[in-house]
Order: structure tokens, then sequence, then C-alpha cells
């Protein structure tokens, strides 16, 4: 069978199941979506969101790139955020990255990759930034899982930045934010970092009159 007929198959599977364990399932799932949480994920396919966290469809809004970059000119993922925040009026911003990230390791090299090394600038300047103590460990998965970590920790510190967070802190009191690596080795989540909403941060990225 072909892979996407696969695909097509599996989803049939899926949909009677779900429709024999609970027949009212897709109807509460269609008429509104509530989530609490909103996901910054990696685009890996061996992190899905609800999967990892047992969680069904309409539980987790989710956004995912390469490598769960919090990039300030990245429009894609700022309308996500707005929304999420906004719209959908989430309690909490998780930014999740996982071991093993092929992002991360490319980051470290001098490979040119083409059009993803612009993507990859953004951790290679966490990598520059942290080069003491990312050296000092022994092995390249140590330090490899170490610029995970760290890339986590920016990127939860970036979303603090931004206007959209900002005036929800301001107004609102919500949503924390939160840094998380998942093990493919053991499927467990680590908490790295945690930012409750109104943290103080850094006067110069604080906006007036939001």
């Amino acid at each position: 069978m072909q892979s996407y007929k696969k695909l097509l198959e599996g989803n049939k599977e899926w949909s009677a199941a779900k429709t024999s364990a609970d027949p009212d399932y897709f109807k509460r799932l269609s008429a509104q979506q509530a989530p609490e949480s909103l996901w910054i994920g990696c685009s890996d396919s061996r992190v899905p969101a609800d999967m990892i966290t047992g969680t069904d469809p309409g539980e987790i809004f989710v956004h995912r790139n390469i490598s769960n970059l919090v990039v300030n000119a990245d429009i894609n993922l700022l309308s996500v955020l707005q929304f999420a925040v906004e719209v959908l009026q989430v309690k909490n911003v998780i930014v999740c990255g996982h071991y093993g990230c092929g992002g991360i390791k490319a980051a470290m090299t001098n490979e040119y990759y083409g059009i993803i090394n612009h993507w990859l600038k953004n951790i290679k300047e966490i990598y520059a930034e942290n080069k003491t103590e990312i050296s000092a460990l022994k092995t390249e998965k140590e330090q490899a899982d170490r610029l995970t970590e760290l890339n986590v920790i920016a990127q939860v510190s970036n979303l603090s930045k931004t206007s959209i967070i900002q005036r929800a802190w301001q107004n609102n009191n919500r949503p924390n934010l939160f840094g998380w690596v998942y093990g493919l080795d053991n499927g467990l989540i680590k908490p790295v970092c945690e930012m409750k909403a109104g943290t103080e941060i850094d006067p110069i990225f604080k906006y007036n009159n939001l």
C-alpha cells in the first residue's frame, strides 16, 4: 500500500474506533475548541503534542517549527500566539523542545544546509553566548542536550518580550510561560524554566501604553 493511502486508511480506522467508543465524540469536538494551553513545539514527527501529553484533540492549540523557535519576525508564530492569547484566552504557553533535535545538532556545526541556515542562526547565537558552559561538557550528546535546554529557555524569554504577552499580563494576569524538553529515549518531559504572568523582565524590552 502506498504511504499516503495508509494514512487515509488509518484515518478511517481511527474515526470508526472513536465513534464506536463514544458516538458523540465528533459532535462535541466540532462544536468549539477551548484549549487552556498553546504548545510551541518542534516540527519533528516524533514529538506530537497530544500523544506525549495524553490529551485529546481540542485540548492543546499547537504551533510547530524547526527547533521550536520564537522569532520576533515570524508572522506565522506571532499570529498563532495572538489568536491563542487574545481569542482563545489560553492560560499557559509552553515551549517544548526535545533531546536529539536535528536543528540543534546542525546549529552546532559549520555545515551549509541552504535556506535553513538563516533559521538556525537563532540557535547559533545562543550557542555562541553559552559556549564556555557547553564546551565544558564532556560528550557531544551532553553538549547538544544542554544547548537544547538553553534554546528552550531563550525562546520562553523571547515570548515575554512580545507585546502580545505583555499586554495579556497587564490586562488579564495570564498566560504563564513554561519551557519543557521531551526525551525521545524515555518519553518523559523535563521542565527547565517557568515564568509566571507578570514576571519582571529587563525594562528595555517593556512596552508602554499597551
